[in-house]
């Protein structure tokens, strides 16, 4: 199976998000230059990191994107039974980091484009590929690749992202904006602690602010589906969570310092912004009281990072092409995001999600993807490439 001897090579490069991934992106260049694709990289500003952006067939009409990404999450702290840089097939599997999360569908794309070649197969409608670093950390990277496109005389009419879907054909997912929240206090002896102003106390209560805030989310979520259909979600209305917290520096003193780190993801219909205002509000109230004592009380949050969510009409057209690919029925949704709402909402690019592999097994020790689903990611690339020989 060719994509799996290209997944082979692409689980060698240990393409983390804190490391470079140009390796990978020049040997993913070489095999789609040789295979006659026009093929442009956009670089981050050290030149350490690069998306890479190809075609394959002419150049003058809008054409089918297969999107993915190059990097993948640590494996420090994980209890692997084999080298995760280097691909094991046993029993069905093939392990590796970033089998499943996604560099098996990296390798099946590659592996469409190296068949055009081979065989010089002329389309009639053009296919993109497009690889991108850094989604792991917030869809950081593909950013320049939408500006490139943006800038571009068209857009691709369709948008495939192939996270780990075991090939169900995805509509949607959340939005997510993380969050960095900053409290100040007064430092103070701890046997004088009453003539301070305790931050990890603000940050405590604004912890607690957050967690009011989900409660009341839920309730309206629930409210909302009563007599209508279900969103579709595994958790069906937009979350708040805090995944970092720290401050002060020994016993003895009242930290005049804390921070945490907090993210929301956001159901496609509910306004992130609006629920950032709700918490700055929120952060006003605890600090309303306390100013006439503590006038250098700060309660701050930075928005750090975000991407929007992904909503695709069950009757768009990509949705019945993809399923037409597929062989499948229904569509679903998936918990994690993607670029796809990039894609779709900076660029009007109709997107679904579907790749090989289950999320399930991503960002765990001893990640894999079954060969199964491999070959038929390769059918479904197949079948994508009979449509685009035919003109769709």
């Amino acid at each position: 199976m060719e994509s799996l001897d290209i997944l082979r090579e692409l689980v060698g490069f240990p393409t983390l998000s804190s490391a470079p991934n140009r390796a990978l992106i020049e040997a993913a260049s070489a095999r789609l230059t040789a295979a006659g694709a026009q093929v442009r990289l956009i670089e981050n500003e050290d030149g350490t990191k690069a998306n890479l952006y190809a075609t394959l067939g002419p150049d003058d009409r809008p054409g089918v994107l297969l999107s993915g990404h190059t990097d993948v999450v640590p494996v420090e702290g994980q209890d692997w039974t084999r080298d995760p840089f280097a691909l094991a097939v046993e029993d069905g599997r093939a392990y590796g980091r970033g089998t499943a999360d996604m560099k098996g569908f990296v390798a099946s794309m590659l592996a469409l484009a190296e068949r055009v070649g081979r065989e010089q197969i002329q389309l009639e409608t053009p296919l993109h590929l497009a690889l991108s670093y850094d989604e792991e950390i917030g869809c950081v990277g593909v950013r320049s690749m939408i500006d490139m496109l943006a800038r571009a005389p068209f857009q691709p009419m369709f948008c495939i992202v192939g996270e780990p879907t075991s090939l169900a054909v995805a509509t949607g997912h959340k939005g997510k904006t993380a969050l960095r929240v900053t409290c100040r206090g007064r430092e103070a002896h701890s046997a004088l602690a009453p003539q301070g102003l305790n931050a990890i106390y603000l940050a405590t209560d604004m912890v607690a602010a957050i967690r009011e805030l989900q409660a009341g989310l839920i309730e309206r979520a629930s409210a909302r589906r009563e007599g209508s259909e279900e969103v579709g979600f595994d958790v069906p209305y937009t979350t708040l969570h805090v995944g970092t917290i720290s401050g002060g520096e020994v016993l003895n003193i009242v930290p005049n310092q804390a921070q945490f780190l907090a993210e929301i993801r956001n159901l496609p219909d509910d306004d992130p912004d609006a629920i950032v205002a709700d918490l700055r509000a929120a952060a006003d109230a605890l600090l309303a009281p306390l100013r006439p004592a503590f006038p250098e009380a700060v309660i701050a949050l930075e928005v750090i990072n975000s991407y929007p969510g992904l909503q695709t009409e069950e009757d768009a057209a990509v949705v019945a092409f993809v399923k037409s690919l597929t062989g499948a029925n229904d569509t679903t949704k998936v918990a994690f995001g993607t670029e796809g709402g990039l894609f779709s909402d900076r660029l009007k690019i109709p997107t679904v999600v579907c790749g090989p592999g289950s999320m399930a097994q991503g960002h765990r020790p001893d990640e894999f993807i079954e060969l199964e689903q491999l070959r038929r990611c390769d059918a479904m690339l197949d079948a994508l490439l009979q449509r685009l020989q035919a003109g769709l």
